[in-house]
């Protein structure tokens, strides 16, 4: 009786899988052993004619390192059988001495499994030994998937034909990157908002489909300029338009906090978040709600690039009335912001996706957006923020509606 796990002391013998006078190849499985945790396949280590067996199937209680069955090598005598069985005192013993006979003869093995051991046997099965040996693979590279590590039909075919890479572990467990002036001021404002500043979000889903459609239109209709359109808008311009307009109409989310009070800004002015090399940064669109969707496209392009080769003058990004940080490009499905102080509301936009949707009780594909908007709720109530969230629902999914 194998050992099958490090804590068992018996077992049952659920099912033999093999017949006495069956031929066994190494690696065949001869027989199923329940242990307390499960019910194994338990494998001939050695090839030969299954003699005899001792323990009958669904035999219960079965201690470990019991005799169960005798494997004959191919051409022996099975006379001494009884003899090996009678004589069986060492259950580590692999080969015991045939009962002396009239004529001499080869020795037999007992089949017995002991407790595993640190060895050099692979275990695996006929099939995939075959498939090794044909296609010339060493099956001592392959790491097995099947139980215990047994090496199996698809471990071979997955093998990729060398041995594997040699793990190297550098000593150096981390490296520290200094802080830059721009890392440092992100940390203190961030910490700052999110330990003082009671966030709550609120999150949507706008339909853009007509967005998309007029955005096509008006890039269409730019005119060409030594070769090249005049511009080419973006949905992140429609929606810092969407957002001002939607401003104006809820002036009390155009708002900061202060000791002294709240502050109701008179302009409305987007911070746009932009990733550089060293951090975020958030160069703003003054005036967003006065200008053209391509005034918009324009200043967005020229901002962001010189915010990435650090040419922002202070006034380009220190202020703003409100915050947009974008990123849906990078297939973000949705995320809640945190707040950019003083100011009360930070909106954030993740990635638009076609998907079904009912209308009018019937089912119609859609380009779906969400965006999440995350409020100070010491300037701004529930309510407040949902006026918000509405009002910029409708610009975005009616585009013409910007405009009036």
């Amino acid at each position: 009786m194998p050992a099958l796990s490090p804590t068992m002391t018996e077992g049952n013998l659920a099912k033999w899988l093999k017949k006495e006078g069956d031929k066994v190849k190494s690696g065949d499985v001869i027989a199923e052993i329940e242990t307390d945790k499960a019910t194994m396949e338990v494998e001939s280590a050695d090839s030969g004619i299954l003699g005899k067996i001792v323990v009958a199937e669904k035999s219960e209680g079965i201690k470990v390192n019991a005799l169960i069955g005798v494997l004959l090598e191919d051409g022996e005598d099975a006379t001494a059988i009884d003899a090996i069985i009678k004589n069986y005192a060492n259950p580590s013993a692999v080969q015991v001495k045939k009962a002396e006979t009239a004529e001499p003869t080869k020795s037999i093995e007992v089949v017995h499994h002991e407790a595993p051991t640190k060895s050099t046997r692979i275990f695996a099965s006929p099939l995939a030994k075959r498939i090794a040996r044909d296609n010339g693979i060493d099956i001592a590279h392959i790491t097995g998937s099947g139980p215990r590590g047994r090496i199996v039909k698809a471990d071979v075919l997955n093998f990729k034909g060398a041995a594997a890479p040699a793990i190297g572990r550098n000593s150096e467990e981390y490296k520290v990157l200094p802080l830059t002036q721009m890392r440092k001021t992100i940390a203190k404002r961030l910490q700052e908002s999110k330990s003082t500043i009671p966030h709550f979000y609120l999150t949507i889903e706008c339909d853009i489909t007509e967005l998309n459609k007029a955005r096509e239109y008006i890039n269409a209709k730019a005119r060409l300029v030594d070769g090249k359109p005049e511009y080419k808008i973006s949905v992140n311009d429609f929606i810092i338009k969407a957002i001002a307009v939607a401003l104006k109409k809820v002036p009390q989310a155009n708002s900061g906090w202060s000791d002294a009070g709240i502050m109701l800004y008179n302009n409305v002015d987007i911070s746009v978040a932009v990733a550089t090399e060293e951090g975020l940064i958030t160069p703003i669109i003054q005036n967003a709600d006065q200008k053209s969707i391509p005034q918009i496209s324009s200043e967005v392009k020229d901002l962001a690039a010189r915010a990435k080769s650090n040419q922002l003058k202070p006034h380009e990004f220190m202020g703003g009335s409100f915050t947009i940080s974008n990123l849906g490009m990078y297939g973000v499905k949705e995320f809640q912001a945190i707040i950019n102080p003083p100011q009360s509301c930070i909106l954030a936009i993740s990635a638009a996706e076609e998907k079904p949707v009912v209308r009018n009780g019937m089912i119609q594909i859609a380009t779906m957006m969400t965006v999440s908007l995350s409020c100070d709720h010491r300037v701004i109530d529930g309510v407040g923020a949902a006026l918000l969230l509405q009002e910029f629902k409708a610009h975005v999914e009616h585009p013409v509606t910007m405009f009036i």
